[in-house]
């Protein structure tokens, strides 16, 4: 199966996810409820999932500064 970025996938064990990365050597999935898994391209098995892959908050670029106590 010729997958692409942006494509939504199934996974029989991890379930649906959308193709973030693909080379000749790995793939990388970032699936709705497991999360981020990479596979060995040549290896991966795959089927083209029906719908469209749910659309995900983006992490904040600020980050939380941890405030200092006086001892």
């Amino acid at each position: 199966m010729n997958l692409k970025p942006g494509q939504y996938v199934h996974h029989f064990k991890y379930g649906n996810g959308t193709v973030i990365e693909r080379d000749e050597e790995r793939i990388t999935i970032d699936f709705d409820t497991a999360g981020m898994k990479k596979f060995v391209t040549s290896l991966a098995a795959f089927e083209a999932a029906e719908g469209e892959a749910p659309k995900k908050k983006r992490p904040s670029a600020r980050r939380r500064t941890k405030v200092a106590t006086p001892a």
